[in-house]
C-alpha cells in the first residue's frame, strides 16, 4: 500500500500521471527463518567471490547489494529487469525454491529497515546486523553498483535502525551467556570497578567475556589458558595480564570473580583450590561462574565458604528476561519502521512527479 504524499499526488494530477508506479526495488534471499543450515550453507559468500557473484546479478539489475551473514543471504536490487528468483539462483548454481523469498517495492523497504534494526534477526535487537548492512552497501558504493534509489534505501535503513535503538532501549539489554555472565556478577558484587576478574580459557566466549568485563568497568583482568601464547594474544589484544593455566592456583587469590570459559574435558578447579585462595583473601568472598560445557568447575566448591559458584542454568533467567524486555519494545519498534518506510514511499511519489512534470516541460 502505497501512502499517500499530498504535494506527489497534486503533481502527478496536474501532470496527467494519474497512477503513481510503484518502487523499482526488490530483494530476493532466504534466511533463518525459511531455510535450515544445511541450505543457508548452499547460498554461502565464500571469500573472493563476492566479484562472480555481483557480475552475475548485474544482469539483472542497475544496482545491487548483496547481504551475507550467517543467518541470511540477500540480494537487493533496483531497475531490475528479468526475475529476481532465477537471478539468485542462478548466481549460486542452485534451486532453492519455497526456501527463497522474494518482496518488491514498499515490501522490500520495510524488509531492509527491519533487517538494519534487528527485528529480523535470530535474537531479537542484537546490534551486530546494523554494521553488516552499512559494510553490504559500502561495498556496492566502492563497486559502482548502486544509484539513487539503493542509496536512498539504504540510508534509510541504517537511519531507521538507529532509531530503534536509540528510541526504544531494545539493545540495552544484551543477549548472550558472556553479558548475561557479567550481569550476574555484577547484580551479586555490586559496582565491578575496581575489582580483580579472572577469565579461564581464551576463545571467541572469552573474549566477549573479557570484553562485558571491560565495558563493566573492570579494569585487571587475569587470562589463564593451558596455551599460554593465546591467553597473551587475548590480553594484549583487549587488556590483561595472561598465565599459563599450570599457575591458576597462585594467581587465584588476587581474583573477586572468576568466569571460566574453557573446553577443558576435566575439571580445573575443585574445592581445595578454591579453599586454599580464600585463605590468602579473608573477608572477602570470591564468585566463579562456568559457563563451559561440559563444567570444568568442580560442583563441590559451591560447599566452600565464601565461594559463590553458578552455572549456565542460573543464567537462563537473565537471558529470558533481557529477551521479554525486547520483546515488550516490538510494538515501538515497528511503528518507527513503519514511519520510515513512509517517509521513502513519499520521496519517491514526490521524485516521481518532479520527473513527470519535467519530462512534460521538456516537450
Amino acid at each position: 500500500m502505497t501512502l499517500a504524499c499530498p504535494t506527489a499526488h497534486a503533481l502527478l494530477t496536474r501532470t496527467g500521471a494519474h497512477v503513481p508506479q510503484a518502487l523499482d526495488f526488490v530483494v530476493v534471499g532466504l534466511n533463518h527463518q525459511t531455510a535450515p543450515v544445511e541450505v543457508r550453507e548452499r547460498a554461502a559468500v565464500r571469500a573472493g567471490h563476492e566479484g562472480a557473484l555481483l557480475s552475475h546479478l548485474c544482469g539483472y539489475a542497475q544496482e545491487v547489494m548483496l547481504l551475507a551473514t550467517c543467518n541470511r543471504t540477500e540480494v537487493y536490487m533496483a531497475g531490475v529487469s528479468g526475475d529476481p528468483r532465477a537471478a539468485f539462483e542462478g548466481a549460486w548454481g542452485e534451486t532453492l525454491g519455497d526456501h527463497l523469498y522474494v518482496h518488491t517495492g514498499e515490501a522490500a523497504v520495510t524488509h531492509l529497515y527491519r533487517v538494519a534494526a534487528g527485528l529480523d534477526s535470530l535474537v531479537i535487537g542484537e546490534t551486530q546486523i546494523q554494521g553488516q548492512v552499512k559494510r553490504a552497501w559500502m561495498d556496492a558504493r566502492e563497486r559502482g553498483l548502486t544509484g539513487t534509489t539503493l542509496n536512498k534505501v539504504a540510508q534509510g535503513a541504517l537511519a531507521a535502525g538507529k532509531r530503534v535503538r536509540f528510541e526504544t532501549g531494545m539493545s540495552d539489554k544484551i543477549v548472550s551467556v558472556s553479558s548475561a555472565a557479567v550481569e550476574l556478577a555484577h547484580s551479586a558484587l555490586g559496582s565491578l570497578a575496581g575489582r580483580t576478574a579472572l577469565i579461564i580459557g581464551a576463545g571467541e566466549t572469552a573474549e566477549l567475556t573479557l570484553t562485558h568485563l571491560r565495558a563493566a568497568g573492570v579494569e585487571d583482568v587475569i587470562v589463564v589458558n593451558r596455551t599460554v601464547e593465546r591467553a597473551r594474544q587475548l590480553a594484549e589484544k583487549l587488556g590483561g595480564r595472561p598465565c599459563a593455566a599450570d599457575y591458576l592456583e597462585e594467581v587465584l587469590p588476587e581474583a573477586d570473580v572468576l568466569i571460566a570459559s574453557s573446553g577443558a574435558p576435566h575439571y580445573v578447579l575443585g574445592a581445595e583450590g578454591v579453599n586454599a585462595a580464600l585463605r590468602q583473601r579473608p573477608g572477602r568472598p570470591m564468585f566463579l561462574i562456568d559457563i563451559s560445557v561440559p563444567r570444568i568447575l568442580n560442583p563441590d566448591i559451591a560447599g566452600v565458604p565464601g565461594a559463590h559458584l553458578h552455572n549456565l542454568d542460573d543464567l537462563t533467567g537473565i537471558v529470558a528476561r533481557n529477551m521479554q524486555s525486547r520483546r515488550a519494545a516490538l510494538p515501538h519498534a515497528n511503528a518507527i519502521v513503519r514511519d520510515a518506510a513512509a517517509d521513502l514511499s513519499r520521496w519517491h511519489l514526490t521524485r516521481q512527479a518532479r520527473q513527470r512534470e519535467l519530462a512534460l516541460a521538456s516537450d
